[in-house]
């Protein structure tokens, strides 16, 4: 058995092509005179075939990033100065053209070149899967009804009709479409998965994920944007309805989109370690022009749907518990990569905000927090910023950091406290929380201030504000506990706990080393699903 093979020259630098087979056929040679050591090997072929292709690295200077946020605040300060480092990181990989950040941006994560939320990155004929995050499709889906019924009888009804938390629907209780019997379970990256698309549907998780209750005030002045703007059948559709209800959901592609991005994610890292040396793993890329690429491209298109079809099983079930008379619909995605002729638009919690194909600036909803109005735009297309705005309110501390401030001395949340903060913070609502117990850190006290970003939308020319919807209710997660798999402290062996205690040490060591690297700053670490 031969000690080499084609996919070793791959993996060693080689460009696919005829120089692989002659290779081949020397490293035989060498092999006949005792020379079996593969390093060695590949040493003495790259001096007879040296490689055609030389491996790409990070750019010694960043692509261009232009910035949609400004600091009103220290907070807002040490929040963009972490934002920028992450993105000029991510700016140097060889794909990446352009980069910019939204008014809700904050960092995702403690890894070098990790795609902040509220960041998006224009990619040269390439897909970056980290980002979009493990979230593929985190969405909005808003329906415009009429109903007759009281907001706590339609929030019973709502909490009906979805479903939050980890795992999924049992087979009992799985809701049928028609998404789920497409052909598509022969693609690479989406072979075995569609017992996840089955058992997920009408299901949307947890983290910042919320189905919400509104009501919506529709101007002539608004029907007459909308008709200028070529949004006839909206406008239409609104039309001799002054007021109207609105159910929100905000959800991604649960366990199936998180599997699809795995599997993508694997196969970038081993794209960038054929053809690329020293590239951090959340800018490995597929290449477009590959197989394997257009594999992932239409995954991702899969996913896309079946997300719209999960937003809309929610709504028809709601319509059909409460009696309502649908109105209108319309959603938008901003976790997500978008083809614009051989460039791939990635936005990690970013709002598409340019023009259709039919020369119409796009719908978007632009959710605040639970207690704040959701709102309704229109894009301006503005190519500065990548033709972007913000997917949300975003956060200036991590949730560890927020929760700080509510606890005792005993390290235990103080049950009345947080009680009393959350009563302020949502007043005027009627806020659900799934499993009974709230989580103060979806609450809008873990949020940038929603004036701020509203306020920057218009000051960069993102989007313009057609009308707002008014919140009358909403349902999260809230804390469901710990994970299934995670046994309770009791039952765990010394042993078992000194090992945790040991990580956490040095978890909070390299956090506090991180700090002093970035002049003392606290990064904020965002969920995977903004």
């Amino acid at each position: 058995m031969s000690v080499l093979n084609g996919e070793d020259f791959l993996e060693a630098g080689w460009a696919p092509g005829p120089q692989i087979g002659q290779a081949l056929v020397k490293a035989a040679e060498y092999e006949a005179r005792g020379v079996t050591d593969p390093a060695y090997l590949l040493k003495l072929l790259r001096r007879d075939f040296p490689p055609t292709a030389p491996k790409l690295t990070m750019k010694a200077e960043p692509a261009p990033l232009a910035e949609a946020i400004e600091a009103t605040c220290p907070e807002d300060e040490r929040n963009i100065k972490s934002v920028r480092r992450y993105m000029n990181e991510l700016l140097q990989t060889p794909v990446v053209t352009r980069g910019a950040v939204m008014p809700d941006a904050c960092p995702a994560g403690s890894v070098p070149a990790t795609i902040p939320v509220g960041g998006a990155v224009a990619v040269e004929n390439a897909i970056i899967p980290s980002a979009h995050s493990a979230d593929i499709c985190c969405s909005m889906h808003a329906t415009f009804f009429q109903c007759p019924k009281g907001v706590t009888e339609m929030l019973d009804d709502l909490m009906a009709s979805t479903r939050f938390g980890m795992g999924g629907r049992r087979p009992e209780n799985y809701v049928p479409h028609s998404v789920n019997h497409e052909n598509v379970w022969q693609n690479p990256f989406l072979q075995g998965l569609r017992e996840d698309a089955l058992k997920h549907m009408a299901d949307q998780g947890d983290g910042n994920h919320f189905a919400y209750l509104g009501r919506i005030r529709i101007t002539e002045a608004a029907r007459q944007q909308l008709r200028a703007a070529g949004h006839v059948e909206l406008a239409d559709s609104l039309t001799g309805h002054d007021e109207s209800l609105v159910l929100v959901t905000h959800h991604g592609s649960r366990g199936l989109g998180a599997k699809v991005y795995a599997r993508g994610q694997k196969a970038a890292l081993a794209h960038v370690k054929r053809h690329a040396i020293d590239i951090p793993a959340p800018a490995a890329w597929l290449d477009y022009g590959t197989q394997e690429g257009r594999d992932y491209w239409e995954a991702l298109q899969y996913v896309s749907r079946w997300t719209k079809a999960n937003h809309e099983s929610i709504h028809a079930r709601f319509l059909e518990r409460t009696g309502s008379v649908k109105v209108a619909a319309f959603g938008n995605e901003h976790n997500f990569v978008w083809k614009r002729g051989d460039t791939f638009l990635h936005g990690k919690g970013a709002t598409p905000a340019w023009k259709d194909e039919a020369g119409r600036p796009l719908l978007g909803l632009i959710p605040l927090n639970m207690a704040s109005p959701i709102l309704v735009v229109l894009g301006r297309d503005n190519e500065d910023y990548l033709s972007f705005c913000p997917h949300g309110a975003g956060r200036n501390q991590s949730r560890t950091a927020m929760l700080r401030a509510y606890r005792n001395e005993e390290g235990e949340l103080d049950a009345k406290r947080v009680q009393q903060a959350l009563e302020h913070s949502t007043r005027g609502i009627e806020a659900r929380w799934y499993y009974g117990k709230p989580d103060l850190s979806e609450s809008p006290l873990g949020y940038k201030p929603a004036a701020q970003v509203k306020a920057q939308i218009q000051q960069f020319g993102l989007a313009d504000v057609v009308a707002e919807i008014e919140p009358l209710g909403s349902i999260m997660a809230g804390d469901s506990g710990p994970p299934p798999w995670i046994r309770r402290k009791d039952e765990l062996t010394p042993k078992q706990l000194r090992a945790i205690e040991h990580r956490s040490d040095r978890r909070k060591e390299r956090q506090r080393l991180r700090d002093l690297d970035d002049g003392g700053n606290v990064e904020v670490e965002a969920d995977e699903d903004d």
